[in-house]
């Protein structure tokens, strides 16, 4: 049996967490191996919807959930979104929740930071979340980090402060904030220890453990390859790799293990805040795709930005990371659509590309080549099989894998875990 990695292969809320939801039934362990509470995914099970953003999604099904290394835990949030999805129903314990002992936390002056620099970038704005997300990783590579195994060892800390201080401090003066205080940091790291500490797992260890015993581990990647910071449309990108390799460093698993690699892909295309965006459509068609596919994120609430679908940066995102098959989200919003535009190519200056310019500037300049389709009249809505598929919607998909040069292996029809066609199993590749 392979194990299954799920990744975003456009510029994140592609609909991952209703596929992860699905594959989540059948698997044994969920990890989640980079991000932080950025991440919005949204569940509908038996009529009820949850909205998760630092929880694996299995955790809804009891699945043995683990959140690893990889990961940057704010911990208080992580306190209420456990204490949240308990409102709801959701069975949660040291049982089935892992966090590895590891995992750096965010902290309150993370989020300031991330404030401050986003209010005074100007024009040079990224378009963060605010959560503290950039800088709590900054401090994971300058080795300043206060992790999850700290907070049991909490009178040990004043080292560690003061490498943190030392940075942190500087950059709070030249905005004009006071230093960080920094019994109050301790003081509230004391108030969460308690809550998180009985989480705390050496992941690394129960991981390769049931990867011996053959047990089917699925990998959940959080926002998408576009917004990868080596890979993706740079600066405008996250702190983290979301591509597929990074399953292997962000949970201690080998790399032989991140098995078949899913990527999940909207039938057209969306991004949220800044950066370049080749297809956007600043008209009615961006209004209505808007619309029909309620394009606000899970965690800002913000409007998504969309366009016609982008099979130049797709091919792009299957290439760096390895995509096995894709899962065609969103197939429905496309119903009605007289005339379907994918872009295939881009100009710049005269010339053609068959991939993105690096550069930002040129990113911000490429026409898009589009190759024009009919559309369909029918509803798609709840379809479950290829026969329940306009003909013409069938074009467009095999258009796609086409064109993306990688084939489809599921094709989600609805937000609901049922109205899904599989065409290929993951779990049994």
């Amino acid at each position: 049996m392979a194990n299954v990695t799920v990744i975003g292969a456009q510029w994140g809320d592609e609909g991952k967490g209703k596929i992860v939801d699905w594959l989540a039934s059948r698997a044994d362990v969920v990890v989640r191996f980079q991000g932080g509470h950025n991440a919005g995914h949204t569940l509908v099970v038996d009529g009820t919807t949850y909205k998760l953003s630092l929880l694996p999604s299995g955790i809804v099904r009891g699945t043995l959930s683990v959140i690893g290394n990889g990961i940057v835990l704010d911990p208080w949030h992580f306190r209420d979104e456990v204490t949240k999805l308990a409102g709801q129903g959701v069975t949660i314990s040291p049982d089935n929740l892992h966090v590895a002992e590891t995992a750096p936390l965010i902290l309150p002056f993370h989020r300031d930071l991330d404030g401050l620099r986003e209010d005074a970038s100007g024009a040079g704005k990224i378009g963060t979340t605010r959560r503290g997300i950039g800088p709590a990783y900054e401090d994971k590579v300058g080795r300043r980090s206060i992790r999850v195994c700290d907070l049991a060892h909490l009178d040990d800390l004043e080292p560690q402060l003061d490498r943190i201080c030392a940075h942190h401090d500087a950059l709070r003066a030249g905005f004009g904030h006071p230093p960080i205080d920094r019994a109050a940091v301790v003081a509230e790291l004391r108030e969460i220890a308690d809550f998180l500490l009985p989480y705390a797992k050496p992941v690394w260890v129960s991981l390769n453990e049931a990867r011996k015993q053959g047990k089917r581990i699925l990998f959940e990647g959080a926002q998408g390859v576009l917004l990868d910071v080596d890979h993706g449309t740079y600066p405008f990108v996250t702190s983290s790799n979301t591509i597929a390799g990074t399953a292997s460093g962000g949970s201690g698993l080998g790399p032989s293990s991140v098995g078949f690699v899913l990527g999940i892909v909207k039938a057209y295309t969306t991004r949220v805040g800044s950066g370049p965006f080749p297809t956007e459509l600043e008209n009615d068609i961006g209004q209505r795709l808007g619309e029909r596919g309620h394009e606000f994120g899970t965690v800002t609430g913000r409007k998504r930005r969309c366009g016609w679908f982008d099979a130049v940066l797709v091919r792009q995102s299957a290439a760096v990371s390895g995509i096995t098959g894709i899962a065609l989200t969103k197939l429905d919003v496309l119903d009605g659509f007289e005339t379907l535009r994918i872009c295939t190519g881009y100009k710049l200056d005269g010339k053609t590309y068959d991939y993105l310019p690096p550069h930002a500037s040129d990113q911000a300049r490429v026409e898009p080549i589009y190759e024009d389709m009919p559309g369909w009249s029918e509803s798609t809505a709840g379809a479950r099989s290829w026969a329940d598929l306009p003909a013409q919607a069938i074009k467009y998909i095999r258009r796609v894998e086409e064109l993306i040069q990688c084939p489809v292996a599921l094709v989600s029809t609805s937000p609901e875990r049922e109205d899904t066609i599989l065409v290929r199993d993951p779990f049994e590749d």
